[in-house]
């Protein structure tokens, strides 16, 4: 079962983006028989470090033009579990966009039934790579961003803004 991207902005972007396919071996797996926090966070990362890339402003982009981002906060919230075999999506999309950070979440459904298992909020803070301080975020990339945005509300797959 496919998910619904959600909303499709005039640009033809639509809110979320997938960033992220994988499926769930016993490796990844505790003494419960469910997937261990940690590849959570492995496979969010692995997945935020896409977004730029599929929003048409990718890392040498970024190093072109003299900025790169670092992760100020992020939280995962544990909603249904993931077990040895199941294939899983990830979704990024934007919540908000200040002058020099950005706030995106990022949603990982069950691939075949798009139950929605957990849910990454993070923080991304631009920074120019020559000084090492925060930067402004860049227009075009304010642009990408803001063609992106999601609401809470919009979490659950199929649900449109």
């Amino acid at each position: 079962m496919a998910s619904d991207a959600g909303n499709v902005n005039g640009d033809g972007m639509s809110g979320w983006q997938q960033t992220y396919r994988g499926v769930a071996f016993p490796w990844h797996c505790d003494h419960f028989g469910h997937m261990n926090v940690r590849w959570y966070s492995h496979f969010f990362d692995d997945a935020a470090f896409q977004i730029w890339t599929v929003l048409g402003h990718g890392f040498k982009k970024m190093e072109d033009d003299g900025i790169h981002t670092v992760v100020a906060k992020s939280t995962i919230e544990y909603l249904r579990e993931v077990r040895a075999g199941d294939l899983f999506v990830i979704e990024t999309g934007f919540l908000k966009c200040g002058t020099k950070s950005c706030t995106h979440l990022q949603r990982m459904t069950n691939a075949d039934t798009d139950e929605l298992h957990a849910v990454q909020e993070t923080v991304e803070v631009f920074f120019d790579a020559a000084t090492r301080r925060s930067a402004e975020i860049p227009a075009i990339v304010r642009l990408l961003i803001e063609g992106c945005t999601v609401s809470r509300d919009d979490l659950q797959p199929g649900t449109v803004l």
